[in-house]
């Protein structure tokens, strides 16, 4: 399990369901803060309807 607050682009790429999208999550991160919620992540650009299910890999915090 990873924490979506402190993995690096590389750790949350090795996550098939976010393959390709560390960098955007880790820009949004830096760009709006800590991620309270994993519902979060349909507000970074291409993640809309990605993060369902999600919950038994990674963790905000």
């Amino acid at each position: 399990m990873i924490d979506i607050n402190t993995a690096a682009a590389e750790e949350i790429d090795a996550v098939p369901q976010l393959q390709g999208h560390g960098f955007e999550i880790v820009r949004y991160r830096e760009e709006r803060g800590r991620f309270t919620a994993l519902r979060q992540l349909e507000e970074v650009p291409g993640m809309a309807g990605k993060a369902d299910g999600l919950g038994d890999v990674i963790r905000c915090g």
